[in-house]
């Protein structure tokens, strides 16, 4: 790790005057008296002694005492850390600075000195670190340094050759460095690395890691890793092409497709986030360049985000011809969006003689399915079209309408339960009770305990499973949100009530993200308690027995917390409480061996 010393800039490297007398058991090496007080030449001299203390560190017998005692007795240690961090790791190695820190920090367990001592040369070397020496080091040698590829073995300096790749994505060392990082099979570590997206071999092996640990991890794993994945997707206008164009090949597999289909839209809905007109791409990658006026319109519809009545009308006429396009033309999740919009957005106008064509392309995109027949592709269901036609225009009519109050909501909740039966309606609905109640004035309107919009929320969190994680996402919302207008009892009630929505949420099947978030409100300590001590006991009114061992790790440590379960316990034959802790210990217990089973397997 010589090589890396000379990466450092010249600032800061001021040495007082250090007398280093080194010795080997069976040598006597000549002892090296320089001044580095100079800055016009510290940086050969230091190269030398580098070189010369890796010699005689070669043998680990007694070389080592040596250099800690004559760097204890001339006080180098400190100096040499603040000043030049990475010149002591590189010249005596990381191993016997934590020894001798070790010799003067009684009590402090060596691991927590090196990673300590890790830390601060890490952070010396990101603020020093000059790219011009790093090449230069490859110049010189003509080859792969053989302490560059020692420290590429160790997880903390990879993650510092990854900071250092951010902060100079034009370093050919560094560069290099990533490439020798990812052909060492570390490729899953370094998806945030821009340095990696300029390299197609090392990009592509990211990618293709990335994207099989997102498929083998089911929704979480999704959640948890698609910040990452699409931040580097979306790097430049090649690496989103490159990504989508291979997630397009994939999507066609009949094994997997449509997994990767909703992975390369979610990587679309980010890019258009971000401000990314990825429209084209899109539009190239699909079905649309056999049918160029309708990729004219949907290009100009996606790229100035908002629909106009001129390419809707060309949509109309293509989609309700004899031979119309086919359907996954129109699916597209940031033109749905649109729709979304349009048609649902609360003050949102729409021109009354084309209301219709709005309705129908949405209708066709949600609804049809198409099949080929005869060596020609087909609709099958234009019954479904009708029906879900209607139901769109009936809420479209329900929600839009201004001079409707809540009491003509409430009137008209048998309707509108009928038509949250299609998924886009429910969708729909959902974004709608999303932007009325976001308003700051909504709750303080409300006189009912439980306001329609959010009982509308309950029936789609009981008719549609897959739109659970967008119900919990806006129930978390509004029970972050500080309603400053009401009172400390009226915001402890609405909070109730949406906890109440998250029982019910979790009595329809979502149960592990519902308890996650209240095991989080719990720990973080940001949530009134008696919140908790509410939800726990309405959850142990919905639930029974037999218990999964997921389920239980994360709900007993609520409930056995003193503060949740001293109140919640009552005197008697029937406590909720107690019944819980033993059935779920026996579960746990009667899930045991199976585990066990499975791990020997």
């Amino acid at each position: 790790m010589i090589g890396i010393a000379f990466c450092v800039s010249e600032e800061g490297c001021d040495l007082p005057e250090i007398s280093l007398a080194f010795r080997k058991q069976r040598k006597i090496c000549k002892s090296v008296s320089v001044l580095l007080s100079s800055r016009t030449d510290g940086s050969p001299l230091i190269r030398k002694i580098c070189k010369s203390v890796s010699v005689l560190l070669n043998s680990r017998t007694d070389g080592s005492p040596l250099i800690f005692s004559v760097l204890i007795n001339f006080g180098a240690v400190s100096v040499l850390i603040e000043k030049c961090g990475m010149l002591l790791l590189c010249s005596i190695g990381l191993h016997c600075i934590c020894q001798v820190f070790c010799s003067s920090c009684a009590g402090v367990e060596p691991m927590q000195v090196q990673e300590t001592v890790e830390n601060h040369l890490k952070s010396l070397l990101i603020k020093h670190f000059d790219p011009r020496k790093a090449d230069s080091i490859f110049t010189e040698e003509g080859e792969t340094p053989a302490w560059l590829e020692q420290m590429i073995a160790h997880t903390t300096w990879r993650d510092l050759f990854y900071k250092l790749a951010e902060a100079h994505p034009d370093c050919l060392m560094l560069n290099f460095t990533v490439k020798l990082i990812s052909d060492a099979g570390y490729q899953g570590e370094i998806t945030s690395v821009s340095t990696a997206c300029q390299q197609l071999e090392v990009f592509s092996r990211v990618l293709r890691t990335s994207l099989a640990t997102i498929l083998d991890g089911g929704e979480e794993n999704l959640e948890k890793n698609l910040p990452e994945f699409a931040k580097m997707v979306c790097h430049g206008e090649h690496t989103y092409l490159f990504a989508q164009s291979m997630m397009s090949m994939l999507a066609q597999e009949e094994q997997g497709g449509s997994a990767v289909r909703r992975i390369a839209q979610e990587v679309q809905r980010y890019a258009h986030e971000k401000g990314h007109d990825a429209s084209q791409i899109t539009l190239a990658l699909g079905t649309a360049a056999s049918y160029p006026r309708a990729c004219q319109a949907l290009g100009a519809m996606l790229s100035k985000g908002a629909l106009n009545p001129a390419d809707i009308t060309v949509l109309f006429k293509m989609f309700t011809s004899m031979d119309p396009p086919p359907v996954e033309l129109i699916r597209v999740p940031a033109f749905l969006d649109l729709f979304m919009q349009s048609l649902f957005k609360p003050g949102a106008k729409i021109n009354q003689d084309h209301k219709h064509k709005y309705i129908h392309i949405l209708a066709y995109a949600a609804s049809v399915v198409e099949m080929w027949k005869k060596n020609k592709r087909v609709s099958i269901n234009k019954d479904e079209l009708k029906s879900t036609s209607k139901a769109i225009e009936t809420v479209h009519n329900l929600c839009c309408n201004e001079n409707k109050g809540a009491s003509e909501l409430v009137a008209e909740l048998s309707t509108l339960y009928q038509c949250i039966r299609f998924p886009v309606v429910a969708m729909g609905v959902l974004k709608w009770v999303d932007w009325t109640v976001s308003e700051p004035r909504y709750f303080q309107l409300q006189t009912d305990h439980t306001p329609v919009h959010l009982a509308l929320l309950d029936e789609i969190s009981t008719c549609h499973q897959l739109l659970h994680p967008q119900v919990l996402q806006l129930l978390v919302k509004l029970f972050e949100t500080e309603h400053s207008q009401l009172d400390v009892m009226e915001q402890l009630e609405l909070k109730k009530t949406l906890l109440d929505r998250m029982v019910h949420l979790l009595s329809r099947g979502y149960v592990l993200p519902v308890v996650s978030y209240i095991r989080k409100c719990l720990e973080k300590l940001d949530t009134d308690i008696s919140l908790i001590r509410y939800f726990v006991t309405e959850v142990l009114d919905v639930i029974a027995p037999p218990y999964t061992s997921d389920f239980v790790q994360l709900f007993l440590p609520i409930l056995e917390n003193e503060s949740i379960a001293g109140t919640i316990k009552t005197e008697g034959e029937h406590d909720p409480v107690t019944e819980f802790i033993g059935k779920s210990r026996s579960c746990l217990a009667y899930l045991l061996p199976f585990v066990f089973a499975t791990i020997c397997k």
